[in-house]
């Protein structure tokens, strides 16, 4: 789905990606790559042990479908610093052979600050077009993740992309991750109104920050 955001052109994936056609970009954020075995290490729920491998195949499937120049993670790519060095072999080798198809930049995260891998660039943000890809929203106009929204329609809750005037927000890329609802105070006062896109087999909008009616007495 076409989404002009800051005077420019993307494509939101039902995915959850962001294509800008204009740069050959493809931006993706929240993979959290290591998960389960954070949680399983701190004796917390145990998740399937393959969700890497399942969030790189996607991942992968996602630039075998494009002619991307460069990949960018908007942080939090780990799930925390010792998350790179505990990948599976099969989960790191393929995590390499998708680094080593494009340029590919590593925005730092909450989360990975400390963990990002020497397999690209790897910066705090990038200035672009008079906006900022960044891993939390800041001054806009800005791309951001973080808050790996959700949103909820017909009794269906997905992860989404969040349009507003000044922040175009996505979803979490990463198998295993919760989600903050969109229609929360926190997402609401961020993004105001605009547009969420229900990430699935097809993209699904639904507006943002509409008033609530009032009940008649």
């Amino acid at each position: 789905m076409k989404v002009d955001f800051a005077g420019q052109q993307f494509e939101a994936r039902p995915a959850g990606t962001l294509w800008w056609p204009e740069r050959r970009w493809l931006i993706v954020a929240d993979l959290h790559l290591g998960k389960s075995a954070r949680m399983a290490a701190r004796g917390g729920s145990l998740l399937p042990p393959h969700e890497d491998q399942d969030t790189l195949l996607r991942l992968k499937a996602e630039m075998e479908a494009l002619p991307v120049a460069r990949l960018v993670s908007l942080g939090d790519a780990f799930d925390d610093a010792l998350a790179p060095e505990a990948m599976r072999a099969p989960d790191r080798a393929l995590l390499e052979d998708l680094a080593g198809r494009c340029d590919w930049t590593w925005v730092t995260g909450n989360h990975d600050h400390a963990a990002v891998p020497g397999l690209g660039e790897i910066i705090s943000e990038i200035s672009e077009k008079a906006m900022t890809l960044r891993h939390i929203a800041g001054e806009g106009p800005d791309i951001s993740g973080h808050y790996h929204p959700k949103a909820r329609l017909g009794g269906t809750t997905r992860p989404a992309f969040l349009i507003g005037r000044a922040h175009l927000v996505l979803p979490a890329f990463g198998t295993y991750t919760g989600g903050l609802d969109c229609d929360g105070p926190v997402l609401s006062a961020l993004v105001g109104p605009g547009l969420a896109l229900l990430t699935g087999q097809n993209l699904i909008a639904r507006p943002l920050g509409l008033p609530t009616k009032r009940k008649r007495a």
